[in-house]
């Protein structure tokens, strides 16, 4: 497996920014984001502060930063990256398709919106999984609990029942569901997910479901579940003026470090940590 000297995750302005930066830098990255670009990005009325675009629609400012990407040969990596680890000398990216290894990584993901479920955090990696792709195999024979927060993640759901016993499917949006008929779709609300050393059941809002795994599949993972050991504060990464976390080799940029929460103030800071990457990978190569 070749390692990538920086592994960038987001496509919003953080993302691109930084992955234009490494790359002036010659540096080997990856960008990796579960669509062409940002949803929020792609859902702008008009911004009107970004130095140069004056009054550019948010399809607009999306179709000029993939002109961009594309003028310096910069492809994104369709994929879901569902945890990050620390390795000591380098990082492997737990990812739907695949492991990813790089020896420095810029998280851009954005802010996370919504509260994790109860028991969530306490049985991730001990029956709660983000990603069906990657773990879908361990529940061979077994009941499994999906909650879905976007229509896509019904071809999750679809997979896990050539490994699972039995799927049920819970999704959190209100557009009628597509599903395989192995799959039973149960409209009720996620109220905590419980269990004893592993996960044991799913609760709603309408009673209790015995499971052994529960599949939260979103958009975004909050930060401190995709990096164990990453400290953040109320939801935010936290990091210095570098965008250095506490992580060695662990940068963060955009919507995730704090407000303001601006397409101007998430390009900038996604400069400066592919240029505090650079030189982090320079010191650490002994080239500086």
């Amino acid at each position: 497996m070749s390692r990538y000297d920086i592994a960038i995750i987001g496509t919003g302005p953080a993302g691109i920014s930084a992955a234009i930066t490494a790359t002036i830098r010659n540096k080997r990255i990856v960008l990796i984001g579960s669509e062409p670009h940002s949803s929020k990005m792609l859902k702008a009325g008009r911004i009107l502060n970004y130095p140069g675009l004056p009054n550019i629609t948010g399809e607009d400012f999306a179709s000029a930063m993939d002109r961009h990407l594309s003028s310096m040969d910069i492809r994104i990596e369709k994929c879901k990256v569902a945890m990050i680890y620390s390795m000591g000398d380098y990082f492997a990216l737990q990812t739907s398709n695949e492991f990813i290894e790089a020896s420095s990584v810029i998280l851009a993901t954005g802010v996370v919106t919504g509260k994790t479920i109860p028991g969530e955090e306490e049985y991730l990696g001990k029956g709660v999984s983000y990603c069906a792709t990657c773990d879908a195999a361990l529940y061979k024979g077994k009941e499994v609990a999906v909650i879905g927060y976007t229509k896509k993640e019904e071809a999750e759901a679809d997979f896990l029942t050539e490994y699972a016993k039995k799927v049920i499917y819970l999704p959190m949006y209100s557009s009628d569901t597509d599903l395989n008929d192995q799959v039973t779709v149960i409209r009720e609300k996620p109220v905590s997910i419980q269990g004893d050393q592993f996960v044991t059941a799913l609760q709603t809002d309408k009673g209790a479901y015995e499971v052994d795994g529960v599949f939260v599949l979103r958009d975004s993972i909050a930060p401190s579940n995709l990096v164990p050991g990453l400290e953040t504060d109320g939801g935010h990464v936290r990091v210095n003026r570098l965008l250095e976390t506490n992580i060695p080799g662990l940068f963060a940029c955009g919507d995730i470090t704090g407000r303001p929460y601006q397409y101007v103030k998430a390009a900038g800071e996604g400069n400066v940590a592919a240029l505090s990457a650079v030189e982090w990978l320079g010191n650490k190569n002994g080239k500086n």
